[in-house]
């Protein structure tokens, strides 16, 4: 009887892993930079994929300047049979990742986030985050809304 041949199961390997890193060739260096973080604990994690939907980068221009910021949500990134790996019930990861006028990329932003909205306008814009009640001195469950223009400089809210 004909042995199945040995080098299939590596195959397969090399092809997930292919597949994987053509994915994230494929990301904007901007949104790369983001999802780094979340690529290096999957992999910590039993060298799980990452896997990343198409609601989890948005480009827009955030600071007015012209030039193309990112926004990626980790409500839609998620470690391979590991959903829950980055979520909780203080929301989760978001990241801000704006454009430096010599080409690079700056992280201005990384925190848990229950919901976050763009305000409307021209010119550097202001985004509405929703946190969890703790970062206004509530409990949880209660309303925390934070407001913050976005620029190139970094920023993080701070519980009281």
């Amino acid at each position: 009887m004909p042995r199945m041949g040995r080098g299939r199961p590596f195959l397969g390997c090399v092809l997930l892993i292919g597949t994987t890193l053509a994915a994230a060739a494929q990301q904007p260096a901007g949104a790369k930079l983001a999802l780094d973080v979340a690529r290096k604990e999957c992999l910590a994690k039993r060298g799980l994929r990452l896997t990343v939907g198409p609601e989890a980068i948005r480009s827009i221009d955030l600071t007015g300047d012209g030039r193309t910021d990112y926004i990626v949500n980790y409500d839609h990134v998620t470690c391979e049979r590991r959903p829950e790996i980055f979520c909780g019930t203080g929301g989760c990861p978001l990241v801000i990742v704006v454009a430096l006028p010599n080409g690079r990329f700056r992280e201005v932003f990384r925190q848990q986030v229950l919901v976050h909205e763009v305000e409307p306008g021209s010119g550097a814009r202001t985004i509405r985050f929703r946190l969890h009640g703790t970062y206004c001195g509530k409990t949880g469950p209660e309303p925390c809304f934070r407001h913050r223009q976005i620029s190139a400089r970094p920023f993080r809210f701070r519980q009281p």
